[in-house]
Formats: C-alpha cells, structure tokens, sequence
C-alpha cells in the first residue's frame, strides 16, 4: 500500500473526543503544529504559521488517548496523511487529518510516566472527567501517583521517582516499601 506516513511535532489544540463503535473506541482531536525559527535580524526565535490537523485513532490507542491526553499538551503524532475536500455551504474545504499508527508525549518538553495497561482494567486510562461520567474511579485502586499513598504527601513520604535528597539515599531504597507500581512493573517483567 502506498501510504504517506508522517510524524509531527506539536500540542493538543482540543480534548480528546471518544466514542465507543461497532468495531471497538474510535477518538479524535485537533493538533496543532507550529514551526519555531530563529530571526537573525531580532536574535530571537520567532513563530511561524500555525497549521492544524485532526489526529484519529482507533481501538486501543483511541482508549489510551482518552485517559492520557490534555488540552495543550507536547506530543509526537505518528501516523498516515489523509487529505480530502469538502463542499460545506456552496465552499470547497480542504481537510487534513492524520489516522494515527502511535502517539506520545514530547519528552523534550516535560517528563512522562507510562502505565501499562492491563486488558479488562479501563479504569486504568480514566480520567477525572471520564470517569465522573462512567461512574469509574478516576485512579486505580493502590495508586501511587504524586498524590497518592505513597507520593509526597501520602505518609510515606517521597514517591519512588521522589527527589533522593529528601531522604539523601538513591532512588528505591532498601529503606522503602516497594509501591504497588513497582510490584505490578516486576510482576509484568516475568509474564514470558
């Protein structure tokens, strides 16, 4: 198949709209990319021309996107270019939309933390919002998260992932209790 794949660099410009069909979740937003220059003129970076595109996915990558993605957020899209024209109130309209194969957070913008999810756990990719709808809770049960039992303001203290001069020891101590994250990741990590 003669498919123009692509990969673009950009921010969720909307809320992640998901839909449950036939075949399985379907979810789209709009992303917006805006390419950076620097002005030699000015000595500063300026920038350019904002083009927009709407990212859809399907199945499993559409119920991730839901439960991970925020309006604004730095991402990397990933996935195959579809251009079609429309005729909306006697106009021709060009769309630009891009069916999405993989999509991730830019981490040259910020940190991430992946959750694997296990299949039959949707709870796992709710979000506050979602969930309130669903009647799902918005966090698993044992979450360890920033705020959770073992984040810095659970009794425990700092996160696994918490600043080690905090305690002045590195990272996952023998001092500290193993979190469920981590007894889920070992766990995982000997499924063959």
């Amino acid at each position: 198949m003669n498919d123009t794949l692509v990969t673009l660099v950009g921010n969720a410009a909307t809320g992640v709209e998901f839909r449950e069909t036939a075949t399985g979740g379907m979810a789209r937003f709009r992303f917006a990319v805006t390419p950076r220059r620097w002005d030699r003129e000015k000595q500063l970076w300026t920038d350019g021309h904002t083009s927009f595109y709407t990212v859809w996915a399907w199945r499993t990558l559409a119920l991730n996107l839901s439960g991970s993605v925020s309006v604004g957020e730095p991402l990397v899209v990933h996935g195959r270019l579809k251009v079609r024209e429309e005729e909306r109130e006697g106009q021709r309209r060009t769309f630009v939309d891009i069916e999405a194969v993989a999509v991730g957070h830019d981490l040259t913008r910020g940190t991430a933390a992946f959750r694997r999810v296990l299949r039959g756990e949707p709870a796992l990719t709710a979000r506050a919002g979602s969930a309130e709808r669903s009647g799902a809770s918005a966090r698993p049960e044992g979450f360890t998260g920033p705020d959770g039992p073992d984040g810095p303001d659970g009794p425990d203290g700092p996160d696994v992932l918490g600043d080690p001069g905090d305690s002045g020891k590195p990272y996952g101590s023998a001092t500290k209790r193993p979190t469920d994250r981590q007894k889920a990741g070992k766990k995982l990590a000997s499924v063959p």
